[in-house]
């Protein structure tokens, strides 16, 4: 049991810290950093574009949708009104006036 206040005492006391043989100011990714940041922002670049791109694509095709349905069934309409015409003609008898 009294291995634990030790064990404690040395949990708390302060290990140092080595000291940096560098300057930490002058540490820089250099070109290669450059570089692959300019590529990375180049390709989110280009995705943001394809992205667009396909949802524009997808918003036109759903008007062309609606306007085909919207012509579909008025054309389905218009051929029950003449269907309808035509029965109401068939049941009128010209001889009657």
């Amino acid at each position: 049991m009294p291995e634990l206040p030790l064990a404690l005492l040395r949990a708390a006391t302060a290990t140092p810290s080595p000291t940096p043989t560098y300057d930490p100011d002058s540490i820089t990714p250099g070109f290669a950093g450059f570089v692959a940041i300019a590529l990375l922002a180049v390709v989110v670049i280009f995705l943001i574009i394809d992205m667009l791109r396909r949802i524009r694509r997808a918003g036109y095709r759903a008007e062309i949708r609606e306007e085909l349905d919207a012509e579909e069934e008025a054309a389905r309409q218009a051929e029950e009104a003449t269907r309808a015409s035509d029965v109401d003609d068939q049941d009128i008898d010209p001889q009657e006036r």
